[in-house]
């Protein structure tokens, strides 16, 4: 896949790029109604005889329009959004960098420069999709400003149990740690990356050796809680039990960010300064206070039992 970078006001032409089906969208998550809109362009290429494309934008628009002055967190980062469509076979991938020049730019404008203009034969987007300046244009607006260039297919509302899969509704779902809804609404499992820092190190104190990840703050942080999640080091998967938290039984002032940290089961090594991803599959508990160290350890114990047997049974 040829990954093309785009700045406002770009100097591409309709030569420099084969005839294209393209599909547009931001894409954060990439969930199942999102893969329908890029398997649907994938199709159209096929059936055309054309190549296929992508075409995305960074950062969010919120981050550049919008009056939060804190980091955007994404479901999907850009570097992991990239290798997502890859995995997809997708010939082009454009990403736009999203500015407020960019974001003035009029419907007509947008058409022409950054369809029409690089060689796009056939366009496809979800039925809600919007763009140009104050998202003005619409799908049902685009035949009107193609003129006959390219031709379009417009993919209706994605729903399961009766409610439209969306960036917000997944957004939602991680909110309240439910891996499980994840992977229905995405058809994936939910990771993220980071790399091991030192921390407090109670855990090898108590007989749970822990890697304290410092995971990037692009990514949309989790509940609170107890998780079964699989953790990879140096190519190699494992099972694990991850607390994300605040540590209530050891600090009185509750710490501004949570720590993510994972006991992965049957490993040892220092592993310090390694990236590692952690594949996240079901929330075992919330997170709690206790009263005393032996009423913390027997409940880690319970912990990585219920992992185990999770994990038993999911492999059965």
């Amino acid at each position: 896949m040829k990954v093309i970078a785009i700045e406002h006001p770009h100097q591409f032409n309709s030569d420099d790029f084969p005839e294209l089906v393209m599909a547009l969208g931001f894409f954060d998550g990439i969930h199942k109604g999102h893969q329908i809109v890029i398997q649907t362009a994938k199709r159209k290429a096929d059936e055309m005889n054309l190549k296929s494309a992508v075409m995305t934008f960074d950062p969010h628009p919120s981050a550049v329009l919008g009056k939060k002055t804190e980091n955007i967190r994404y479901i999907t980062p850009l570097e992991d959004k990239v290798a997502i469509i890859e995995s997809m076979e997708i010939d082009y991938l454009f990403i736009i960098h999203f500015s407020k020049e960019f974001a003035s730019v009029l419907p007509e404008r947008f058409v022409d420069d950054y369809i029409a203009g690089l060689n796009v034969r056939h366009v496809v987007a979800g039925f809600d999709y919007s763009y140009g300046r104050y998202g003005q244009g619409s799908m049902q607006d685009l035949p009107a400003y193609a003129q006959g260039r390219f031709s379009q297919t417009v993919v209706a509302k994605q729903t399961l149990e009766d409610e439209k899969v969306s960036s917000t509704r997944i957004r939602e779902t991680l909110s309240n740690g439910d891996f499980t809804d994840f992977h229905h609404l995405a058809g994936r499992r939910f990771i993220t990356k980071g790399h091991v820092v030192h921390g407090e190190k109670r855990g090898r104190k108590l007989g749970f050796p822990t890697a304290n990840i410092e995971v990037s703050d692009d990514y949309i942080f989790p509940a609170a809680g107890v998780y079964a999640v699989r953790i990879q080091i140096s190519d190699q998967w494992y099972h694990g039990v991850c607390n994300v938290g605040y540590k209530p039984t050891f600090h009185e002032e509750k710490p501004k960010y949570p720590t993510v940290e994972v006991h992965a089961l049957d490993f040892s090594g220092d592993i310090y300064g390694s990236q590692v991803s952690v594949e996240w599959h079901i929330r075992l508990r919330s997170e709690q206070k206790f009263s005393g160290l032996e009423a913390l350890v027997a409940q880690i114990e319970a912990d990585k039992r219920n992992a185990i047997a999770y994990f038993a049974e999911l492999e059965a």
